[in-house]
């Protein structure tokens, strides 16, 4: 009898695992859906589809191909109407506050979720076109940006880094070529940019921005009702509770180290001594006083700028690294702190409200909250937190496991 009863449970499970199994590779056949905080979309066999930000769509759907097997290749232009195939979907997964889309062409897309939905396209296997259909009026600005403005009144832009070329075909549609190890660049506005989106657009264009760090409440992260008021440490545990990066330049690295409602402290690296711009975006419901920040680099106080010239100028071997605070274009309360540093390879930046600032950059803490966020994930990381079907697969293999062994004893 007993033994029966452990073939039971044995074939229970079994069938707890196929079951389980099965809408995973029913997902995979069919195309997945990411919901975010802000961003969402669907994906299908070959393209990236309803790609909306805070509820606007804006970009209906994106497709990316081989520029060999196009007729036009890296030179398409506005007298091109067809659209392309688009080659099939080879990969997609998420972690925290980032979804990745790899084609199979040789296209990689990462879509970041933050208040401006921003995603990046990149070129990994010679010449690829990526073509967008949007809903709205697309217009060119040059030969590296478009502007699509959707039928709600939001805008969108698409900015190409490197080589190639970013255009509108004659029948709406928005199209780029992009070259191997270039980018394209996709950044959404809830309503009409403003003079300093447009100025932002052109740093990271040009090459002298690498970088975007976003930060906002816990509550609006749906962080379990968790409040923003304790330290967060270590990038993935951020993202998880109101952060995210975007980095353009392949050899800059930004990793947001500690959090706090009166700081954010951040390490930005290069492999280059050059200086470069990090844009950060601080919600005014995670950072107390967030229009009254000031920046600390090195622990050493940055000077405040007045324009956007000025922390340019900075980044050119200036004395000192300098910033300047404005208010972000964002659907919620938000504050954009643009920061020039003047050299690298590894920075220690930290933003702090003024009621707080002590120049400390909270090396000390995050050190001790590292160790304690790494102690936790160990204990944690037991192999049974997989995702979707896994857990499920994990949990019944631990059962039968307990039942044989309880059989066993008995007999």
């Amino acid at each position: 009898m007993r033994i029966r009863s452990a073939v039971l449970a044995a074939v229970l499970v079994v069938s707890l695992v196929g079951a389980a199994a099965a809408p995973a590779a029913t997902q995979q056949a069919e195309g997945e859906a990411y919901s975010g905080t802000f961003v969402q979309f669907q994906t299908n066999t070959n393209a990236v589809a309803d790609y909306a930000v805070d509820g606007s769509v804006v970009v209906e759907s994106v497709t990316a191909q081989s520029a060999s097997e196009t007729d036009g290749g890296i030179g398409i232009g506005a007298s091109s109407s067809t659209a392309i195939d688009g080659s099939g979907i080879s990969s997609q997964n998420s972690a925290g506050a980032r979804a990745s889309v790899s084609f199979e062409s040789g296209t990689d897309m990462e879509a970041n979720d933050n208040q401006r939905g921003v995603i990046t396209f990149t070129s990994t296997d010679g010449e690829q076109v990526v073509q967008a259909n949007v809903s709205g009026n697309a217009q060119t600005e040059g030969d590296n940006r478009v502007v699509v403005t959707g039928d709600d009144g939001a805008q969108g832009t698409f900015i190409l880094i490197g080589d190639g070329n970013v255009t509108t075909s004659e029948d709406g549609r928005v199209v780029a070529g992009v070259q191997e190890d270039s980018r394209l660049v996709y950044r959404q506005y809830n309503e009409e940019r403003s003079e300093a989106d447009e100025t932002q657009e052109r740093m990271i264009q040009n090459g002298t921005a690498t970088a975007e760090a976003y930060v906002y409440g816990a509550a609006e992260a749906e962080s379990d009702g968790d409040t923003a008021t304790e330290t967060e440490s270590s990038t993935d545990d951020a993202e998880a509770s109101g952060t995210s990066v975007v980095e353009y330049g392949q050899d800059t690295d930004v990793e947001i180290q500690e959090r706090s409602r009166d700081r954010v402290n951040m390490t930005v690296e290069r492999t280059e001594s050059q200086g470069k711009v990090v844009i950060a975006t601080v919600s005014e419901s995670a950072v107390e006083n967030a229009e009254s920040l000031e920046v600390y680099v090195d622990g050493e106080a940055a000077a405040q700028a007045d324009s956007y010239g000025e922390v340019q100028q900075a980044t050119r071997n200036g004395d000192n690294s300098r910033y300047l605070v404005r208010q972000s274009s964002s659907a919620e309360a938000a504050t954009d702190v643009v920061i020039g540093i003047n050299q690298f390879s590894e920075r220690q930046v930290s933003m702090q409200s003024a009621d707080s600032t002590d120049g400390d950059s909270g090396t000390e803490t995050e050190a001790d909250s590292m160790d304690d966020s790494e102690t936790e994930t160990d204990a944690e990381d037991d192999g049974s937190s997989g995702d979707g079907a896994g857990f499920g697969v994990a949990a019944a293999l631990v059962a039968l496991a307990a039942t044989l062994v309880a059989v066993r004893s008995r007999l």
